[in-house]
């Protein structure tokens, strides 16, 4: 199977599915809004009934290569256009006289453009359990990555871990060079075959260990779905074990891709990481990043105890739970989760930035609130804010003119009054970001009628306090006080991006 070579025919597929129409556009149509929600709920009954008795090359297409249902040869080169038959072999199972495919061709939009995915076929539309060498498709690892990743132009991008070439497809606008590695041959061949479905040419694929195939190279931006599932030091699908002990994988490539990046450039990671019964899980998470050169900004999204954690990845591998071989597989996990300690796997996105020869910056938070807005933009503009601070003391904050972000909202919060026993006492002042990852802050009377009055174009943060101060009758030395709290307060803002220096509007 290493030899796998379906990149011609991938290429007459790529064509017969824009021919179609066969876009996500054109399979919402041809569906309808239940069975495309039944399709991706893993319910191809629907999918069937939808497509009824059409023959169309639409439908045909959707039932060979989605559905993936028993087909004619010589209808599979018709559907086509061109005879792939014997370029698909490697990937075709023959059953009688007709021949069933193994790969899964179905249309994205990544990054705006409608794209094609070739991958492995996994079990939504057939009864099967993904075997080692399973190349996965779009999930939602890959899609959450695709989100937190931002697209503006650079010149060199490495994917690192490629899979199928999801990444490279939300990359190819915005890179002039594309590098993509993987240490499995067969994710190669279909990364391959993804861009050759997409008409994509001009991507450098490397097939190796790690980073070892670019050794002594630089990029301005890495992106790696790396294979971190926390487990035993052993490889049972190459999609999703690394080999390396319990989060050693995502150490590795945290620890290591800050080497490989052009001074200001960035990486763009997932990363699952454990949480000791005993010690703080954020510093051994600041532990893997150089003590030099690292701007780091790692967010914990989801936690998971150790049961959950496991029976959730042995469902991925289509394991029945009550199944003899998953009770004994689960028992193994979980029992070498006990003898590391293991209370808990935090999962989230690891961004970092090389920023010279500087003492490195680590800020590990937990963004547990529900927000739909990519993360990409948010990341790129949160290094731009941290690079500002890096470089302003106190007097220039006090200094600065800021922007309160539009959509910031002020919330009042009060709860029932108990010492009355009536009505409502105030109990908290936030000011919330209605966009991005929706930050929240609490804060004073004070420093909300503060921030109220900043603008860019008006006074700097010093002379706002100074009027506040004069208004509420404060003497110079609480007034000094208050100042020193603003500007606590507005580097707090501004890494969250509640507070926009001037100066960064300006550049």
């Amino acid at each position: 199977m290493n030899d796998l070579n379906i990149t011609e025919a991938a290429r007459a597929i790529g064509v017969a599915f824009r021919r179609a129409g066969l876009t996500t556009s054109g399979l919402a149509s041809a569906l309808g809004p239940g069975p495309l929600a039944a399709l991706h709920r893993g319910e191809p009954g629907a999918v069937r009934w939808a497509l009824g008795a059409r023959t169309d090359g639409q439908a045909g297409l959707i039932r060979a290569f989605i559905l993936r249902d028993p087909i004619a040869p010589a209808e599979l080169d018709r559907l086509v256009g061109t005879p792939v038959v014997e370029q698909l072999t490697d990937v075709l199972a023959t059953e009688g006289e007709r021949v069933r495919l193994l790969i899964d061709v179905r249309p994205h939009v990544i990054d705006g453009v409608e794209r094609l995915v070739v991958s492995d076929a996994d079990a939504s539309m057939t009864a099967h359990v993904p075997g080692p060498e399973h190349v996965l498709g779009v999930g939602a690892a890959s899609l959450s990555l695709l989100g937190s990743t931002p697209t503006s132009p650079v010149d060199s991008v490495l994917d690192l871990g490629t899979g199928s070439g999801i990444q490279l497809l939300g990359q190819t606008r915005a890179a002039a060079s594309l590098t993509a590695i993987d240490v499995h041959p067969r994710a190669i061949a279909l990364a391959e075959a993804t861009l050759a479905a997409n008409e994509l040419d001009g991507v450098e694929l490397l097939t190796g260990s790690w980073f070892e195939p670019v050794s002594g190279r630089r990029f301005d931006r890495i992106v790696s779905n790396p294979p971190f599932v926390v487990g035993l030091p052993e490889v049972g699908h190459v999609y999703r074990d690394s080999g390396l002990n319990l989060d050693g994988a995502s150490e590795l490539v945290v620890s290591s891709a800050p080497g490989y990046l052009v001074e200001g450039g960035t990486a763009h990671l997932l990363a699952a990481w454990i949480h000791p019964t005993d010690g703080s899980w954020r510093q051994r998470l600041a532990s893997w990043i150089p003590e030099r050169g690292v701007d780091a900004w790692i967010l914990q999204r989801d936690l998971a105890d150790p049961q959950l954690y496991v029976g959730t990845w042995l469902k991925d591998e289509s394991l029945d739970p009550r199944s003899l071989e998953s009770a004994a597989r689960a028992e193994a996990w979980l029992n070498h989760f006990a003898e590391h300690d293991v209370a808990g796997i935090g999962f989230g996105f690891v961004a970092l930035r090389n920023i010279g020869d500087r003492p490195s910056e680590v800020v590990i938070e937990e963004i547990p609130q529900h927000f739909d807005d990519p993360l990409g933009p948010e990341v790129e503009e949160y290094f731009a804010r941290t690079a500002w601070l890096r470089d302003a003391d106190r007097g220039h904050i006090a200094d600065t003119r800021f922007r309160l972000r539009p959509g910031v909202a002020r919330e009042e919060i009060a709860v029932t009054d108990e010492e009355t026993g009536m009505g409502f006492a105030p109990a908290a002042l936030r000011l919330t970001r209605t966009d991005g990852p929706r930050f929240t802050h609490e804060v004073d009377e004070a420093l909300a009628a503060i921030v109220a009055g900043l603008h860019p174009d008006g006074l700097p943060l010093a002379e706002v306090v100074g009027i506040y101060a004069a208004a509420c009758g404060l003497d110079d030395d609480r007034a000094e006080e208050l100042l020193e709290q603003a500007v606590g307060a507005a580097v707090d803002l501004v890494r969250h991006g509640f507070l926009i220096p001037a100066e960064l509007m300006e550049d």
